[in-house]
């Protein structure tokens, strides 16, 4: 695979798998290997009400050496600076060289209603969060007054053979400039294939040249049974483009007029009519189905307007369809 612009060209493109999977994590042993057989070069966790980031890469930094690591996203609220950076600073140190570290602010849902914590000032919190991390990992002693919070005198006492790339989750232009000047790169989620060329224009025009990997988790389900997909990826849709970050990050990319009667109804506590009013063609945007072969030319799509590293998630949209025949179907050696 290629990419056809100018940031992506020198930074190797990378396939790459949401995890945890499917079952136990002690379970996922053997599964990480045939990952790596079958072409996958990246692993990428995330962080909300499931397995925590950390624990599933730590388990693969072990057992499958082939796979880079990466977290997509952890959030910037839920740990304290000193706890993170020791938690980024053992990972880099258990995986030397195979880690990247990605950071977002999350969602009011989850760092608000979940985890008892005020959302607010998020570009602020992340910003700070990325600054702190590279005073930290530096091996210096830190007695410095962020905009956020205030850290006196803390040093890591672990020190990474190499430091992790920090990477910023981002949706619209203010955090997509912080990933490209402050981060080595950005993490995107939530946008089509021709959606990227938009947002990997912001980080590319930040960057001041400079090549900035760019993670794009991208929601797949390969089957042909489009009714199944469209009436479960509707839900999906709804969960996650009513909330207020996605619904601006949306409006941004142009779709208010098609997504203000789902905002309505949903606003007005008609969830079955804010379903009903998401059209079938943005969920053939936002979520990749179809046969085997439909799909893998639609990721291709997002490679090759900017994307340099996936990290699928495979959706259970299609009951029928079993969460590995899907990960073998859209494999890099497929």
């Amino acid at each position: 695979m290629t990419s056809s612009t100018d940031t992506a060209a020198s930074l190797p493109v990378r396939p790459g798998m949401t995890v945890p999977l499917p079952g136990p994590l002690h379970s996922h042993r053997d599964k990480l290997a045939e990952l790596a057989d079958m072409g996958y070069t990246d692993i990428w966790s995330a962080e909300a009400e499931g397995a925590d980031a950390f624990t599933p890469l730590a388990l693969a930094a072990a057992w499958e050496p082939r796979l880079r690591l990466g977290t997509a996203i952890v959030p910037a609220y839920t740990r304290s600076p000193a706890c993170f950076a020791q938690s980024v600073a053992s990972l880099a140190d258990a995986a030397p060289g195979r880690f990247a570290i990605g950071i977002g602010s999350s969602s009011n849902v989850i760092v608000e209603r979940w985890n008892g914590v005020p959302f607010v000032e998020p570009y602020k919190k992340v910003r700070d969060v990325v600054r702190f991390l590279r005073d930290a990992l530096s091996g210096e002693k830190v007695a410095k007054r962020y905009d956020t919070f205030e850290i006196q005198g803390f040093r890591l006492g672990v020190r990474p053979e190499q430091q992790p790339p920090i990477l910023v989750a981002a949706l619209r232009e203010g955090m997509l400039k912080l990933a490209a000047r402050e981060g080595d790169g950005a993490i995107i989620n939530w946008l089509s294939a021709d959606d990227v060329a938009q947002v990997a224009g912001v980080v590319r025009g930040a960057a001041g040249g400079q090549p900035k990997e760019i993670v794009a988790r991208i929601f797949c389900c390969p089957s042909e049974n489009a009714d199944a997909v469209r009436a479960a990826g509707k839900f999906a849709i709804a969960a996650y483009l009513n909330v207020p970050v996605y619904a601006e990050f949306h409006r941004w990319l142009g779709r208010g007029e098609v997504l203000q009667p789902m905002w309505d109804a949903w606003q007005g506590g008609d969830r079955k009519a804010a379903l009903a009013a998401i059209p079938d063609a943005l969920v053939d945007e936002l979520i990749v189905h179809g046969s085997p072969e439909q799909c893998r030319a639609t990721i291709q799509r997002y490679f090759d307007n900017g994307v340099t590293t996936s990290s699928l998630a495979i959706m259970p949209f299609d009951p029928e369809l079993k969460h590995w025949d899907a990960v073998r179907a859209l494999a890099p050696t497929a």
